[in-house]
């Protein structure tokens, strides 16, 4: 697992032994960065449910201004001061132990995020119930996206046949929405893509288009 471009570019990052964590793969990064290639630069980074770091810490090798780290180990938390280090970006970092939740639920008002990486656990509900606390809350910069990681192996398939875009619709919807149709109206999906069993899908504020 290594920074793939930029000014840490093939710095090697640790990350914690066994399945605590689970490191987004290469393949799936490159896909994510492509995505928002254009809109890092000078950017405020939330890395949440973080990890390793390597996200936050890829946004920053590609010119962001500062990331913030959020995870609930205090193991992870060492990992990624470590690998913060091991970049040479610590002095654009902040890192916490939290989980993701309570830092939203506080985190309202006191600093505005102009990038999200959300990658929380498989099957543990917590995509769609961070993306609540984020649309109810106050830490999205004008403009700011939010890129969601998860899996596609968890959620049943349908018998169905249905058009690729109805059964996209219906798999984002399930995935990365669990399901709440009215939390989906609450963002606008600009990109999804799923390489393997990963899905991503590039988000912002729904509102912010109606303006």
């Amino acid at each position: 697992m290594r920074i793939i471009t930029g000014s840490a570019r093939g710095t090697k990052l640790e990350a914690l032994e066994g399945e605590a964590t689970r490191p987004t793969a290469d393949k799936v990064k490159e896909a994510m960065f492509s995505m928002i290639q254009f809109d890092i630069e000078g950017r405020v980074v939330l890395d949440l449910f973080a990890g390793s770091g390597q996200l936050g810490l890829e946004a920053l090798s590609r010119g962001a201004a500062k990331a913030t780290f959020i995870d609930e180990s205090r193991d992870a938390v060492n990992i990624i001061i470590e690998n913060a280090k091991k970049t040479h970006l610590f002095e654009k970092c902040r890192v916490s132990v939290s989980g993701a939740l309570p830092f939203l639920r506080n985190a309202g008002g006191k600093e505005r995020y102009d990038i999200v990486f959300l990658d929380p656990p498989y099957a543990s509900g917590l995509m769609a119930d961070s993306l609540k606390k984020i649309a109810d809350g106050d830490i999205l910069a004008p403009g700011a996206l939010i890129m969601c990681e998860c899996d596609t192996e968890n959620i049943s398939r349908s018998a169905k046949v249905r058009k690729d875009e109805e059964a996209t619709a219906e798999r984002v919807l399930e995935e990365i929405f669990g399901g709440s149709e009215d939390l989906m109206k609450r963002y606008t999906l600009h990109r999804t893509a799923v390489y393997g069993r990963t899905r991503l899908a590039l988000l912002s504020m729904a509102d912010e288009e109606a303006e």
